[in-house]
């Protein structure tokens, strides 16, 4: 058993076993982080992974769309014990519990929660693998410096992340962004920046340039970055955004074998079989069937 963990529920097909000493290396670990204290439109996304994992059980083992069968190992650990209100101590419990992940040898799925905890989990996993590219699905860029005089927040969790030295920084699905974060993008010479209509109408490029990368990948999608007609509860819900299909288009793409890390966050929901939660769920599922 992790430290700073508690179960409160499984993802469906999740394999029993959850003694670090006998779960198979090279796997997944599902980590739920209920946590959404900085929050600045929507609350409630602390009950995402409950919800998320609840709507679950409502898939088949046989994915029919991919026609593959759910045959991933991964393990469910439970929720991490958060700090309410202490989004940077709260990082730091995560940041240690994925590290304990990755000496155990298996790779994060994380459950949130706000996105903000995507800090904890992308800086243990920087200090174990050089060069490592952020694949980012998101309404908003999430590069402020500080947010509402906070430098821990949702909405400047990619700032965190880039200052943390990674390799690229790939966004995809950006229709709300401020004039500063703006600018900060064209200073950079490795953030690369994918529009819906992008995504919309060039599926060859996209596919191209995502095929192209190199060295370890990690992927972090904030639901909001659907159109809120597929997922309207979400922390901060944005119209004209990608669909479900687009992401396990976009999914395809990408060389899953070098994904060391994954996170679906912002499900701002508690109650079981919101479509937004189902919308999370399957997005987990279509990943663990596709690796």
């Amino acid at each position: 058993m992790l430290l700073n963990v508690y179960e409160p529920w499984k993802f469906a097909f999740s394999q029993e076993e959850t003694d670090l000493n006998n779960v198979c290396e090279n796997s997944w670990g599902i980590l739920g982080i209920p946590f959404d204290s900085t929050s600045s439109y929507k609350t409630g996304s602390r009950t995402g992974p409950t919800v998320v994992r609840e709507a679950s059980f409502g898939f088949e083992k046989y994915n029919l769309e991919l026609e593959t069968e759910l045959d991933t190992t991964f393990y469910d650990f439970g929720d991490i014990n958060t700090i309410p209100g202490n989004c940077q101590k709260t990082c730091e419990i995560i940041e240690d519990t994925v590290k304990e992940l990755l000496d155990n040898k298996i790779k994060p799925l994380i459950i949130g929660g706000e996105h903000s905890v995507t800090i904890g989990a992308i800086k243990a996993i920087s200090q174990q693998y050089d060069n490592l590219t952020i694949i980012h699905l998101d309404a908003h860029r999430d590069l402020a410096d500080e947010f509402i005089g906070e430098k821990y927040s949702h909405a400047s969790v990619m700032k965190r992340v880039h200052e943390m030295g990674v390799k690229n920084l790939v966004q995809i699905g950006i229709r709300s962004s401020s004039k500063e974060e703006e600018e900060f993008v064209k200073s950079q010479y490795n953030i690369y920046s994918f529009k819906p209509k992008f995504v919309y109408d060039h599926y060859d490029e996209l596919q191209y340039t995502l095929s192209q990368i190199e060295g370890p990948i990690y992927i972090s999608i904030d639901l909001d970055v659907l159109d809120s007609s597929v997922a309207p509860k979400v922390g901060n819900p944005t119209p004209n955004g990608i669909f479900l299909h687009e992401i396990r288009y976009i999914l395809k793409c990408i060389n899953l074998d070098n994904v060391v890390g994954f996170d679906v966050v912002e499900t701002a929901t508690a109650e079981l079989g919101d479509i937004t939660a189902v919308a999370a769920s399957k997005i987990i599922y279509d990943f663990l069937s596709l690796i």
